[in-house]
């Protein structure tokens, strides 16, 4: 099946603190807000093109919003939406005009457990600039990991309707596989499944500039008193360095830098079983994944559930 998605643009989040969900996005996570509107705030990393990579939307509950990913062109949007409608996937609004910044042209539809998915193209791109050295803030917005209660089915819902490719599976000897990473490009993954008790975030990640960058942003963290959950370290799966963190509702979010970059016609995924201590992390150098660790990554039930954002 041709592959219509191109890449991860943003995640939307429901906050119930909007005011101290801002500021720390802004001061302390090193984001630069673009947009404010009523309950709304937009914030861009400014090494990305994106119009915004996260989105922050003033609600009763913690919620997942919407998670948004990128076409090339308008025939592709109209091509997977009419892919969804015939296979009874509940659209939430049909291709036309986006009213968010940058504009563009895409519609939303609800995955198999409920969370609210946009795609889009044409969105307008932002003006941004090279990061510089030892300048500790994101260059983009890395993958977005959801928990699922049934992963099994939401990786085969996202491979078999949006043409996502497993990369890599984590598994464990007492639970089976865990964790999924999903790719719709070169990059090892975008986008991952964890398998949880309830459907969540799991942790959104943001790419620093490199190795001196990600150490500085979570150095600075660390000083600001910011709870660090996990790391740092480097995972085996996708080689990618980790620092976990915990922002001011519960979510848990992280740095990163040097995830790998496939050759798709050359890849094939592997297992990992995250019992071998060097699978989570192969310098040594994190605290231990246990099960605090773990409790804290499933995070609450995501009350946006077949609940699509007005906005």
């Amino acid at each position: 099946m041709t592959r219509l998605i191109t890449h991860l643009r943003h995640v939307a989040i429901g906050v119930p603190d909007l005011a101290r969900a801002r500021a720390f996005y802004s001061a302390e996570w090193g984001l630069a807000e673009t947009v404010t509107d009523t309950g709304l705030s937009f914030l861009a990393a400014v090494g990305s093109p994106e119009q915004y990579v996260l989105r922050l939307r003033e609600t009763t509950d913690k919620r997942i919003d919407l998670i948004s990913f990128g076409a090339a062109r308008p025939a592709d949007v109209d091509a997977l939406a009419e892919r969804l409608a015939r296979a009874g996937v509940t659209i939430v609004s049909e291709p036309g005009t986006v009213s968010t910044p940058g504009g563009g042209y895409g519609f939303r539809f609800f995955d198999n457990e409920g969370r609210t998915v946009e795609v889009s193209c044409d969105v307008a791109q932002r003006e941004h600039r090279r990061i510089e050295e030892t300048e500790a803030i994101p260059v983009r917005l890395s993958h977005v990991v959801i928990n699922s209660a049934d992963p099994e089915g939401t990786v085969d819902f996202y491979t078999r309707y949006l043409s996502f490719a497993v990369s890599d599976i984590l598994t464990h000897p007492n639970i089976g596989n865990a964790m999924w990473f999903m790719r719709c490009n070169s990059w090892h993954h975008s986008f991952a499944i964890a398998r949880g008790p309830h459907p969540s975030l799991h942790h959104a990640s943001f790419e620093m500039r490199g190795i001196d960058e990600y150490m500085r942003g979570t150095g600075r963290l660390l000083r600001l008193g910011v709870e660090k959950i996990w790391g740092p370290g480097r995972h085996k799966a996708g080689n990618n360095t980790f620092s976990y963190f915990l922002d001011p509702q519960g979510n848990t979010i992280e740095y990163t830098t040097e995830l790998e970059v496939l050759d798709e016609d050359t890849w094939h995924p592997g297992l990992h079983d995250f019992s071998d201590p060097e699978v989570s992390d192969q310098w040594g150098t994190a605290n231990k994944m246990d099960e605090f660790v773990a409790a804290r990554s499933f995070n609450d039930l995501d009350k946006g559930l077949f609940v699509a954002p007005p906005v």
